[in-house]
């Protein structure tokens, strides 16, 4: 039996991916969440006695080690972090505070024969671009905020266990992963929860800043097989689709699909944190994930069929 540790399991990614995680018998997984912006709704509904939750906060050692130590996991996904662009920026100490989560893992990971841990870094690690697509190796990591500061900060620390401890990590930089579960922090869901209730639609300055969407299928079913496959082991990928779509045209886009009345909101521009454009080159993944990507279009469809997303905004 695999035993397996979710950290932010009761979040966006990492209850999905638990999810797949139980519906194999063989894997027993223990997640783990201060429910600071995890919540427990998102979590697995049918009854079965291969997962159990904790409730825990990984940047205190008292909380996470007797998980940790209790266990001996075979596998960590560090999926725990504070995220959301106003959340970050409002709450930078917060943010900040993530690197002792992941120190706090990684050390625990080391001592209890961890076999690999994946981690959960992000586009943001990239900054304002210099150069597209934004290859995992060759592009230039430019960031400045301190969400993107800390995601290269535990990227630098698995490539450093990994020299000196030879623990073994798989570095997952997601590009704006969306589906049932996401919150309305983030663009797509809150974009689509405004739709569908008819409200306005709001957007940080012009809407010209373009980005990448990944359905959420897409994203796990390419986490799952660097699992089970090992693949890209001590190594990173991006993780989203290249296909490029700006705010502004996303917005258009949710209020064609939902035959919504939402009227477009001009706000002023965010002080930061807003890239003008980010594009993954998503070779690896598509390698790995052996199967077209579904298309922005497909993706909403099935938020819009999804009946714990309609719940989750009051519908």
């Amino acid at each position: 039996m695999n035993k397996i540790l979710v950290t932010g399991g009761a979040g966006n990614i990492g209850s999905a991916l638990v999810e797949r995680l139980i519906s194999i018998p063989t894997n027993y997984v223990v997640v783990a969440d201060n429910l600071s912006t995890g919540f427990l709704s998102k979590l697995p509904k049918a009854e079965k006695d291969n997962w159990t939750f904790v409730k825990a906060d990984v940047n205190k050692f008292d909380e996470i080690s007797p998980v940790m130590n209790a266990h001996k996991f075979d596998y960590v996904f560090h999926f725990a972090a504070v995220v959301g662009v106003m959340r970050t920026q409002k709450n930078p100490v917060s943010v900040l505070n993530d690197i002792n989560g992941i120190r706090n893992v990684l050390d625990l990971s080391r001592d209890t024969s961890v076999k690999r841990v994946f981690f959960s870094s992000s586009s943001e690690v990239y900054g304002e671009p210099v150069s597209l697509p934004q290859h995992e190796h060759t592009t230039p990591l430019n960031s400045r905020v301190p969400y993107a500061v800390v995601k290269n900060v535990g990227e630098s620390y698995c490539k450093s266990y990994n020299l000196e401890y030879d623990l073994n990590y798989t570095i997952f930089r997601f590009f704006n992963t969306y589906g049932p579960n996401q919150s309305t922090d983030f663009v797509v869901a809150r974009f689509l929860a405004a739709a569908l209730k008819n409200q306005d639609i709001t957007i940080y300055g012009d809407g010209s800043q373009t980005r990448t969407f990944t359905y959420i299928d897409d994203t796990i079913d390419t986490c799952l097989k660097c699992l089970y496959d090992n693949l890209h082991t001590n190594d990173v990928i991006n993780i989203g689709s290249d296909k490029l779509c700006s705010v502004l045209d996303l917005a258009k886009l949710i209020i064609k699909q939902t035959n919504s009345q939402s009227k477009i909101i001009h706000l002023s521009p965010l002080d930061e944190g807003d890239m003008t454009r980010r594009q993954p080159d998503n070779s690896k993944m598509l390698k790995v994930l052996g199967r077209p990507m579904a298309t922005l279009e497909m993706g909403i469809h099935k938020m819009i069929e999804s009946k714990y997303f309609l719940s989750s905004i009051g519908l």
